[in-house]
């Protein structure tokens, strides 16, 4: 008999060889048929895989997280025997599952493509195969054998991946007449698969090298219900509609130009106010919490980011080094800016009296995205962040990294980002390697999140492996309107770099001491936080940040000089106010300025020019009524207010 332990601590009893369904089963047969895949000990395995020892279990459905990635990995496999059977002499890459689905880069045969009028003959036979409920057979291979199967079937994709795997360690996954080299895990049949989309197509360069092939990506995704794939549809259109490269064009907020490069936008005047205003705004929040501006160059010696260990973390994803005229000298763009920062609180002896130091920048940075990866805002090679570092005693450590929290969840909620959760980033247990500093540290540094995110109440998930190279870090998972999750705001510990650079304050004890650093970006960076807040409001943004909060429309062009006295007193009094004086009807002009998602129309004709005033229309709310020019004012400021919690 073996002991299993329950996420409530509560343990039972079972033989030996039990898998996770027969665990299900025991608690009730309707949780059994739920069940899509388990966690035993950490890892996560087929919910059909017998439990050998005593054990800890958490048993997945499809709401979880867990559940779908084996869920969509499944349906990756299923969509890569489709494939085979409709074209064959196809060519597998991989196919993992993603955040929303899965995808498999496929090397067609020469003169077949596919295009999206293919998609519905693979959905309808990748149906055919989940209807076969055929079961997901899980064979471990010595690396020969596994090499012998590939290259039989003409592989070199799965050859090349194989050949970098150590021996023992090589597991197939066959259903139906498909097997396919793969660590799982995997549904217990295909066929709790009742609904598929296929999605796009994209190129993919093998292995994301720029000098490699390119091959066919397929993107798709699969539900246990039809009308979970309905909503989700229904979603996606919305999503269309929110999307912030298309918004971005509309309300001329930003573009991006071949002749300046892939992946650095372009910031229009009506973005840049955007941007500005938001920067401002955190201003004024770092000011009221004790933050001085800094501010760096956007390059450094290699030699900077060589210390910081950044080169070696980052150097292969960074653009190349620039040569000086000087033998041997060498710069980089910045791929962070916190080693400037350790820089500059060097530049002179620190006392503990003087801790802590808290420096902020906005700062932008530079990493080589791979061209494929590049999409709007949300994925750049050139990308502000909302940067500040801060240098305190290891006393001090718990209650500024609380203080930061604060910051962050009062922009959220300023800017309506109430709907969130919080990943706690910890340092993979199993593979120090990844990551710079001693145990010691990283131990002090992962208690410390800990026991702050206790004390504020936050709901969070524990993710390790996902930690920073340097340190441990708690990120925040923002859902916007349509549900979607974003990260955006993060908060890092770091023992690390204040060593790498030797960084010192003397003690109360007279004696020279580390001081600990907290790395913390609210926004996380301006591109991606902006293309988040574009696609949350659908262009509707808050009033106190959108680039115009009015628009004066004439009636006729009689009403132009009326109208220009309103747009001159409003804006003197703050109030960001255009003038649409066109030749058109007062009802184009209205349709017009709902488009461009300007929150207030101002109407002017002959009545308002009679009396000084103005006929107050709200977007999307229909009319106010009228008010006098300064009356109007005093509301605008009201409501910015509001908005502001002021």
């Amino acid at each position: 008999m073996i002991k299993i332990t329950f996420p409530d601590n509560s343990v039972r009893e079972y033989e030996q060889g039990v898998s996770s369904i027969d665990v299900a089963k025991s608690i009730s047969g309707g949780l059994a048929k739920q069940i899509i895949a388990a966690t035993i000990n950490g890892e996560d395995i087929d919910a059909n895989m017998p439990i050998n020892q005593d054990s800890t279990i958490q048993l997945h459905k499809w709401g979880s997280k867990e559940g779908k990635h084996a869920f969509w990995h499944t349906s990756a496999h299923i969509m890569a025997e489709a494939l085979e059977i409709l074209y064959p002499g196809v060519k597998l890459g991989i196919g993992p599952a993603i955040e929303n689905g899965f995808y498999y880069d496929i090397d067609l045969p020469e003169g077949t493509s596919i295009s999206d009028k293919d998609f519905p003959k693979i959905e309808k036979k990748i149906i055919e195969i989940a209807r076969g409920k055929h079961v997901l057979q899980r064979t471990e291979k010595s690396k020969e054998e596994a090499l012998e199967y590939f290259t039989e079937k003409g592989d070199e994709y799965k050859t090349e991946l194989i050949s970098e795997l150590e021996d023992g360690t090589i597991t197939f996954y066959s259903q139906n007449n498909f097997t396919d080299l793969c660590r799982g895990p995997h549904l217990p049949n295909t066929g709790l698969i009742k609904a598929v989309k296929l999605l796009n197509i994209a190129g993919a360069f093998w292995r994301g090298d720029e000098k490699r092939k390119q091959l066919t990506r397929v993107y798709g995704i699969s539900f246990p219900k039809q009308k979970l794939l309905t909503e989700y549809l229904t979603m996606l259109e919305e999503a269309k509609k929110r999307d912030h490269r298309k918004i971005g064009k509309e309300l001329e907020l930003f573009t991006f130009s071949q002749k300046v490069g892939q992946g650095l936008p372009l910031w229009l005047p009506k973005g840049a106010m955007l941007r500005e205003r938001l920067e401002n705004f955190l201003k004024k929040v770092q000011k009221a919490h004790g933050y001085q501006p800094v501010i760096a160059p956007h390059i450094g010696l290699k030699d900077l980011y060589v210390t910081s260990g950044h080169y070696e973390k980052y150097g292969a994803d960074s653009f190349q080094p620039i040569n000086t005229p000087a033998e041997g000298e060498e710069f980089l763009l910045k791929p962070m800016n916190c080693p400037h920062h350790c820089e500059i609180y060097k530049h002179k002896p620190r006392s503990y009296k003087d801790l802590p130091v808290r420096y902020a920048e906005f700062g932008t940075v530079y990493r080589y995205e791979q061209s494929g990866e590049l999409h709007g805002l949300t994925r750049v090679r050139g990308f502000t962040q909302d940067d500040a570092h801060i240098f305190c005693t290891p006393d001090q450590l718990k209650d500024e990294f609380k203080k930061v929290i604060d910051i962050v969840l009062y922009i959220f909620k300023t800017l309506d980002f109430e709907n969130f959760t919080t990943q706690i980033s910890l340092r993979d247990p199993n593979n120090k390697d990844k990551y710079i500093g001693s145990d010691e540290n990283w131990q002090k540094a992962e208690a410390a999140i800990l026991e702050a995110v206790e004390e504020k109440g936050l709901k969070t998930i524990i993710e390790e492996g996902e930690a920073a190279f340097y340190g441990p870090k708690l990120d925040f998972m923002v859902k916007d309107a349509l549900g979607r999750s974003w990260q955006l705001g993060t908060i890092q510990v770091d023992y690390n770099l204040p060593e790498r650079f030797e960084l010192e304050y003397i003690g109360s004890d007279n004696k020279k001491h580390r001081p600990v650093m907290i790395h913390r970006a609210p926004f996380g960076s301006m591109e991606r936080f902006i293309a988040v807040l574009i696609e949350h409001t659908a262009g509707k943004f808050p009033l106190w940040l959108t680039p115009e909060q009015a628009v004066v429309l004439t009636i006729s062009e009689k009403y132009n000089k009326y109208a220009e006295k309103v747009a001159q007193e409003l804006n003197i009094l703050d109030i960001r106010t255009l003038i649409d004086d066109r030749n058109e009807k007062i009802g184009r002009k209205i349709r017009d300025n709902e488009l461009k998602k300007i929150p207030y129309m101002l109407i002017v004709g002959e009545n308002e020019a009679d009396t000084q005033t103005i006929s107050v229309r709200k977007q999307g709310q229909g009319d106010l009524g009228t008010m006098k020019i300064s009356e109007f004012a005093t509301y605008i400021n009201n409501e910015v207010k509001k908005e502001l919690g002021n």
